[in-house]
């Protein structure tokens, strides 16, 4: 396949993967009263931390790999069947547990358990394809789930709990994952099948899992913590206004997967880097229209997307599109940090995301949840800042090593 079909295939991809999250949380609105969306939301962020660890272990590391060799097709097959494992392994102590706890949202979490190998197993295919040079069937399997989840979703009543809700939207990926299971074996049959590797000492997914953990995980278990100690309703509000701007996320997405590869084709440092800033400045431009075009729409067509929690998803807006803008220009400085040198971002993850948690909580303690969100926003433009402080300082050092950094996993080891 072609570098330009591959790109296409692959930016439709993440799109499709993205729209469906979208679609499943503006369904789910709709669906529910707001104290239904409220745990809906606070079940789908738990689905959420862990589908970012399991592409964080198994998905990333993966997608390094050079070549469409019998090892790497062996190492696609293996991390299929490491994620079906792992999450059969956390999948079954979470509904038992949650079967324990009283309360509605515990009912949901019961039944994340046993759909968490169906859709972090889907997932993980979409990874394989990638790394096989077959984005195609990645983006075939991504629109077969869909047409299924929107199918099924659209069979449900209005009011339906939060735990229908959950089984539903898990099983609905049931198709997906059989047809890039069978697309896979065609693929990798025969090859030598070791998951047992990726729990070896050295793997690269440990890494990025921390960096996941601090960069991500941190900011979305602190609306849940926000939403335990204070109400659950600040949940679906932070959760509804992040949704209205998923398009944004595909972009994200789009530009750390795919960026490290594409990028590394221009030579020199300092080139890399202006390469890099310039695609700062479009994805933050990007971040400001849309927010722009959300504060727009009418309120008859904000209840259509979001239902009862567009009130306060609306009020959100001016708070969310500025902290998007910040991410995006933070997200392209990580990126630069990586292909400059990769030891250097858990160091800003850490601290940045950490300071972004304690700026959110403060601000929910002086002004509710408009002050967690403009918490949230301080808390990216701090990192933005200081990824971009940092490249400036590594993409002025003498040239010499920096051409020679590859995006293998032998040069991003620690």
């Amino acid at each position: 396949m072609r570098a330009r079909t591959a790109i296409v295939c692959s930016v439709a991809d993440q799109g499709v993967a993205a729209l469906t999250n979208i679609l499943v949380l503006v369904a789910a609105a709709r669906l529910s009263t707001v104290d239904g969306f409220a745990r809906f939301s606070a079940v789908y962020l738990v689905f959420t931390v862990l589908l970012g660890v399991s592409g964080a272990y198994t998905g990333q590391p993966l997608v390094l790999r050079r070549g469409t060799g019998e090892e790497t097709r062996g190492a696609c097959r293996s991390a299929a069947v490491f994620t079906l494992l792992a999450a059969s392994a956390v999948g079954a102590p979470l509904a038992a547990v949650c079967l324990l706890v009283p309360g509605d949202t515990a009912r949901a979490l019961v039944m994340l358990g046993p759909v968490l190998p169906v859709v972090l197993g889907q997932d993980t295919l979409r990874y394989a394809f990638s790394t096989l040079q077959l984005p195609h069937l990645a983006l075939l399997a991504d629109v077969v789930r869909l047409g299924c989840v929107l199918a099924a979703l659209a069979t449900q009543s209005h009011g339906a709990g939060a735990d229908r809700l959950v089984l539903v939207w898990g099983l609905s990926a049931l198709p997906a994952l059989l047809l890039s299971a069978v697309l896979l074996h065609r693929r990798t049959a025969g090859t030598p099948l070791r998951p047992g590797v990726l729990l070896r000492r050295g793997h690269l997914g440990r890494r990025f899992v921390v960096e996941f953990g601090v960069g991500n995980a941190t900011s979305q278990l602190s609306v849940l913590g926000l939403g335990a100690a204070g109400t659950p309703l600040v949940v679906g509000a932070l959760r509804g206004a992040t949704t209205l701007f998923g398009p944004l996320n595909v972009l994200f997405t789009s530009a750390t997967s795919f960026g490290p590869p594409l990028l590394g084709r221009i030579t020199g440092d300092r080139r890399r880097v202006r390469a890099t800033a310039v695609l700062a400045a479009v994805l933050a431009a990007t971040a400001a229209a849309w927010a722009t075009t959300l504060a727009l729409l009418p309120e008859a067509a904000g209840r259509h997307l979001l239902g009862d929690t567009w009130p306060t998803a609306a009020a959100l807006l001016p708070a969310t599109g500025s902290q998007y803008a910040a991410m995006a220009v933070g997200t392209c400085g990580l990126l630069a940090l990586r292909m400059l040198d990769p030891r250097t971002t858990l160091a800003v993850q850490v601290v940045f995301s950490l300071l972004a948690v304690v700026l959110m909580a403060g601000g929910y303690a002086l002004a509710g949840v408009p002050g967690a969100a403009w918490g949230l926003c301080l808390g990216s433009v701090c990192k933005a800042a200081a990824t971009w402080t940092r490249v400036a300082r590594l993409s002025g050092r003498p040239a010499g090593g920096g051409d020679t950094l590859s995006a293998s996993p032998a040069a991003l080891r620690p």
